[in-house]
Order: structure tokens, then sequence, then C-alpha cells
């Protein structure tokens, strides 16, 4: 077992508590004549094993310049990414640096940064969304900003870079054939710009009028909002909204939390829930279940979500 695999089996969040962990690594940027370390990090749960760096120089013949090649790794052949060269930083060289092998979305790829530095326990109410923060790497690839100590972690958006590096790896990830034989609502949490455009091509391509919110604070405040106004009309929940679908993974408000206040409200609880993850494992399909969801769905799986959505709003009461 290795040093992240031992840290994650000691690590047993319980769903609905809206915490998460950060592997928090640097890159050093060579500005002027001072190096000055620039901090980022990544969900714990999407990394398999930190390595040393195998020293690869960029090919001449790649598609993109952060492209460095590949390297065997037990079952796998992993893409080496320069994430230095993506983000445009200007990165100081050093003979000790690593490569963070991850996993998601089925995918394994490598990142080369300076330095792995610790793993973090944060509060997603403690992620300040990119809309509030400025950053210039940009919304896209930042999901939020962390404050540790005297220093910000800027949380990557991994699934965002991929598939701007390869975007056939999801331009067919929302195409379905299923077709809704009525007009439903789904409200939608989703903090990846690249995902909510997926999900809103995919549902509305099924007959779903769709509400997409950036997190799942917003997504609750939206509901809870229905709820008060089906209860003023004397109406169903149900007559406003039909489903929820909401990535685990959020600022603010994860998607376990999420789903647990949903199923303890007196209105909400009757709305089907649909949790998603680029990591689903078996540890966060128990989560899942323990605060209720009714589904859940791996990121790959996207094209899938109409029907699953389709088949739950339609079962017996």
């Amino acid at each position: 077992m290795n040093v992240i695999d031992e840290i994650k089996s000691q690590i047993l969040l319980d769903a609905g508590t809206n915490e998460f962990e950060v592997l928090e690594f640097f890159l050093d940027e060579q500005d002027g004549g001072k190096v000055v370390h620039r901090y980022f990090g990544m969900n714990v749960a999407k990394v398999m094993e930190v390595i040393e760096s195998p020293k690869m120089e960029q090919k001449e013949h790649s598609q993109d310049p952060c492209f460095m090649g590949t390297i065997p790794l037990r079952n796998h052949i992993v893409p080496i990414i320069d994430l230095s060269v993506w983000l445009k930083i200007n990165r100081h060289r050093s003979p000790f640096e690593n490569v963070i092998i991850t996993e998601f979305s089925r995918t394994v790829q490598g990142f080369i940064v300076s330095g792995v530095t610790e793993i973090h326990r944060f509060m997603w109410k403690d992620l300040i969304p990119p809309n509030e923060f400025i950053n210039k790497l940009g919304t896209n690839v930042v999901i939020g900003t962390l404050i540790k100590d005297d220093h910000f972690i800027q949380l990557l958006d991994l699934e965002h870079i991929i598939s701007v590096l390869n975007p056939e790896s999801i331009q067919h990830k929302w195409q379905t054939s299923v077709v809704a034989k009525k007009n439903y609502m789904a409200v939608v949490a989703e903090d990846s710009s690249t995902i909510r455009m997926m999900l809103k091509k995919s549902l509305e391509h099924s007959n779903f009028r769709t509400n997409i919110l950036n997190n799942g604070e917003d997504a609750f405040i939206c509901l809870k909002e229905m709820a008060d106004m089906a209860v003023k009309e004397g109406k169903d929940i149900r007559d406003f909204v039909d489903i929820v679908i909401a990535d685990i993974e959020m600022p603010k408000l994860d998607g376990f939390t999420l789903t647990k206040r949903i199923k303890e409200d007196k209105e909400l609880k009757k709305l089907p829930v649909i949790l998603y993850s680029s990591i689903i494992t078996d540890e966060l399909i128990h989560k899942g279940k323990s605060v209720g969801a009714d589904c859940q769905v791996c990121k790959p799986d996207i094209d899938k979500m109409a029907g699953y959505a389709i088949e739950l709003i339609e079962r017996p009461q």
C-alpha cells in the first residue's frame, strides 16, 4: 500500500458532514530573479499515488505542448501532463519534482508538479467560489480558493483540464436517445462549467426543463423557495420540480449534505435525488445510500442520466 492509500484508508468521513480532503501541491514559478511557490489542490479521492518525476521532455510531435508522453505504471499506460505549461506558469525546474497520478471518470493520468506538501481537511463552505475571488487562472479551471495558514490554495477542476486536452473524451457523453413523454423539470447542482454544459444538453434533448445552479447551497435555496410556493398555492412540490441531480463535490454545500437536507425536509423529501461523481467508489455509494440518494451515477455515464431520471420520476409513488 502506498502512502496515499494509507492516508485515504484513515480518512473515514461521515456522509452529510460537508467535509472533504485536499492534496496540496505547489508549482515553483520563476518570477524575475526569485522563485515563488504557487499552491494548488485536488480532491485526495482522485489521487492514486505520488511518484518521482521521470524527467520527461516535451515531445516535438505532441498535439499540445503540455503533453510530455506516457509511462507504464502497473496495468496502465499513463499520459503525463506538465501542469505548469497548461496553467501558463513559468516553472522553475528542480531535480526533485513529483508526478501526481490521478484516476477519475475512468481515466488515469499524471500531472508534473514541483512538489507535494500534505493532505488537509476542509469544509466545503470554506471554499471561496471563483466568482468571489480574483483569479488570474480563470474560473473554468479553478473550482475555488481555500485559505490555509498564510497562503491560498487554488482547487483545480481536473475534469475541465482533461476535456480541453482531449475534447473527444466528452463530446459524445451528453448524447442520448431517451426522450421523456412529458416535459419534466430538473434542478441540477454542478460547479463545473464543462459538466453543466453536458448535463443541460443531455437533459434538454430528453425533454427536460432545467434549472442549473453552481453549488449545493444555491440549489437548496431554490428548492426551498419552490416548496414555500407549493405550500402557499396549496400544491405539491412535484408540480414545480420532478427531480434533483447533484454533483457530490461542490463549494458551499456538497451533494451528500444537499441530499441529506432534502430527505429531512417535510416537503422536499418526496423528490428523487440522483448523485454523481467522477469517482464513484463502494465507499461513496455507501455514503450516498446513507443520506437517501435514490440513484448514483459515474460522470462518464452522463449520457444515461436522463434515462435514470425518467425511471425515478415515473416509478410508482
